[in-house]
Order: structure tokens, then C-alpha cells, then sequence
């Protein structure tokens, strides 16, 4: 078995790579320093930067301008822009534009996806739910009215929300209890957006809708399309997971070597060593876990259980991996570690909000749990 990157792929890993060499991870407030949002907008300068690469458009198809690649190699690009925190939508922007080329209908298809490609417009989706913890297509209801969807509920933790031109939000029908997907644009009669923080300092946004009405060209009815995409953003999150656990299991090495204790390096402590060491293995596991899970959505290959049990356990190992990754830097840092000079403590904050986004690991366990009752291992 070849278990190799394919050359297209390696490709967008280094021209992300490039991308984002100059990207500094203190480029705005740090989140402990000032009340409120650390900046009003994502960066743009980054993400014109990234539309010029064509990074935007990964996973279009050629006929949109896109490179027509798959999960494997978005989650590649990510894993970089975690190393960073980059402070872009790449991963719910590339996955809301895949699923309407994919499942939608012509006039969204046509309107949206070649321009997001391009980065003349910004897409995002709610996928949190009403309190962050239930299932997002419960949050809001979607009943028929003529030629149109009424949506009414809440949808908090949208990110982005207040700077993006759309929102895909899921919704779950009254009648035949469906789950759709709607297109809202910004600013759309019906819709409120309230200010939230997360944990990194980022705005979010709690978006309300009070019989919002949706064109039904906006609506996305086709079976499957919003599993696919939880999937996919839920894979991207656990790849972000991983390029921020190995950038800062880099920062740890790289400091222990050059602190110095009793004369001699840190590093070179038996308890040092074992603690990176169980973090590397934590790492390779994340891993591991993370290109199994592209790779069953990628290629949409059967298995024992369908492509949301390996996407359960990649969340899984992701949640509790990064969040052991950066306890142990901060304890081989010492108080240096929580220096605002210092960068370390931002990417903690990134990391508690990559554990808790899309459901914790104990979430990822019980959904683990219920497709392994219903699909039996013989």
C-alpha cells in the first residue's frame, strides 16, 4: 500500500507553506490583554494572498477555476495555517463552497462558488447549534411557505459571522423532519447576529432567525449533504489541531534545549524527555487518525462503519491530543510560558477552542458509541 501524498498534494502543502512563512501568530492583541475582539475582521491581506495561490479553490472543480483536489489536500494546507494561526475562514469558507457545487442547485452554484474560489466573496456555516453542544440541524426549523423556506431558531459560535457574505446554515424540517441547508446572506430580513468572543480573542457571532425567509434556489434539500459537510469541517478541525500540537511540541524542544539547569540543557532531563516523548506519540496518533479520516471522505471507500466513525475517532485523538500537547509546553516553560510576549499562550487559547469546536471528545465518543450499536463488528 502507498501511503504517499500524491504530487498535487504535496504541492498545495508547499504553496501554503509559502503563503504563510511570513505570517506572524502575534500579528494582533494578545486575547489576555484587552476586552473584547482582538480585531474586528479577519486578515485580509492573508486571505487575497491565499486566493492568489489558488488555495481558495482547492476542492472546485476545474470548470469553477478550482484544482479540483480533495479533503486530503485541504486538510494538508490547514495543518499549516494552524503552525501560524492564521486568522482566516479557509476551513469552513472551502467547505461551504465544496458542498454547494457539490449539492446545490444551479442559481447558488452559479452565484457563489466560482467567486469564492476567487475570494471576492467569504462563506461560513453554523454548525454549533443553539449552545454549542447539541446536534446544529436541531437549532433551527424550517417550514415551507410557497416558493420559500422560513427559518426560525439560533445558531451560536458562527464563525466569522459578522464578515462573511453568507452563512450555510442547517436547519431541520417541521414536517417530514429533514435537515436542509440554507444559504443566508448577510444581512438577509429575518436575521440577527449578536457578538460573541471565543476563546482566542476571534469575533463569533450568534446568529438569530425569525422567520428569515430563503429563497427555495437557496436551499440545499439533497440526502446527506450537511453529514458531509459536519464531516468535512470536522476533519479540517482536527487538522488544524494537529499543525498547532506540532508547532508547539517545535517551540517546547527548541526552549528546553536552551534553558539551562545544574549546567546542563533541560532537554536532557529523563522527566523532560519522557513528556515530549508521550506528546510525540500523541501527535503521530492525531496523525494518523486525521489521514484516515480524509482519506474515507476523500474516496469515499467503504468500511466496518461509515466515514463518521473514523471522523469520531480522529476528533477524538485531536481533542485530547492538543490539549495535552500544549499543558505539557506550558509546564516545560515554565512561567515563561504565560508571557504575553511570548506566543505560547496564544496557541494554548487556539488549542482549548480546536478541543471544544464541533463537540469535545466525550461528544465524539458517544457518537462513536451509537454507530458502533448500530453497525456491529463481526
Amino acid at each position: 500500500m502507498d501511503f504517499t501524498f500524491s504530487e498535487e498534494q504535496q504541492a498545495a502543502a508547499e504553496a501554503a507553506r509559502g503563503v504563510f512563512a511570513d505570517v506572524a501568530p502575534d500579528s494582533v492583541p494578545s486575547p489576555s490583554m484587552v476586552v473584547g475582539a482582538v480585531a474586528d475582521d479577519f486578515d485580509r491581506a492573508l486571505w487575497a494572498r491565499l486566493a492568489e495561490a489558488d488555495l481558495l479553490s482547492l476542492l472546485l472543480d476545474p470548470d469553477e477555476g478550482g484544482a479540483g483536489l480533495d479533503a486530503i489536500a485541504l486538510c494538508l494546507v490547514l495543518r499549516e495555517s494552524a503552525k501560524v494561526l492564521a486568522r482566516v475562514p479557509l476551513l469552513e469558507h472551502s467547505a461551504a463552497a465544496a458542498t454547494i457545487q457539490a449539492h446545490g442547485g444551479p442559481e447558488p452554484r452559479s452565484a457563489l462558488v466560482a467567486r469564492a474560489g476567487r475570494g471576492e466573496l467569504v462563506l461560513t456555516v453554523a454548525a454549533s447549534g443553539r449552545t454549542g453542544h447539541d446536534p446544529a440541524e436541531l437549532a433551527v426549523t424550517a417550514r415551507q411557505d410557497g416558493d420559500a423556506w422560513l427559518l426560525d431558531g439560533v445558531q451560536t459560535a458562527v464563525p466569522w459571522a459578522q464578515t462573511a457574505d453568507h452563512i450555510v446554515v442547517p436547519a431541520r424540517t417541521t414536517g417530514d423532519s429533514r435537515t436542509l441547508l440554507a444559504v443566508v446572506p448577510r444581512g438577509q430580513e429575518g436575521t440577527d447576529i449578536a457578538e460573541q468572543i471565543s476563546t482566542t480573542g476571534e469575533r463569533l457571532g450568534e446568529l438569530r432567525l425569525e422567520s428569515a425567509r430563503i429563497p427555495a434556489a437557496s436551499v440545499i434539500d439533497s440526502d446527506g449533504a450537511w453529514e458531509e459537510l459536519r464531516d468535512l469541517l470536522t476533519t479540517g478541525t482536527c487538522a488544524l489541531a494537529l499543525g498547532l500540537g506540532e508547532r508547539v511540541l517545535r517551540m517546547s524542544g527548541e526552549y528546553t534545549g536552551k534553558r539551562e539547569q545544574f549546567g546542563f540543557p533541560v532537554a536532557t532531563f529523563q522527566a523532560v524527555a519522557m513528556q515530549a516523548a508521550d506528546r510525540y506519540i500523541d501527535l503521530r496518533a492525531m496523525e494518523v487518525t486525521l489521514w484516515q479520516a480524509a482519506w474515507r471522505i476523500a474516496t469515499r471507500a467503504p468500511g466496518a462503519l461509515p466515514a463518521a466513525g473514523d471522523v469520531a475517532v480522529a476528533k477524538i485523538w485531536a481533542a485530547e491530543g492538543v490539549r495535552r500537547v500544549v499543558q505539557t509546553a506550558q509546564h516545560l516553560h515554565g512561567g515563561f510560558g504565560a508571557d504575553v510576549e511570548y506566543p505560547l499562550h496564544r496557541y494554548h487559547a487556539w488549542a482549548k477552542q480546536l478541543e471544544l469546536s464541533l463537540g469535545p471528545a466525550a461528544a465524539h465518543e458517544e457518537a462513536l458509541g451509537d454507530l458502533l450499536a448500530a453497525h456491529p463488528l463481526s
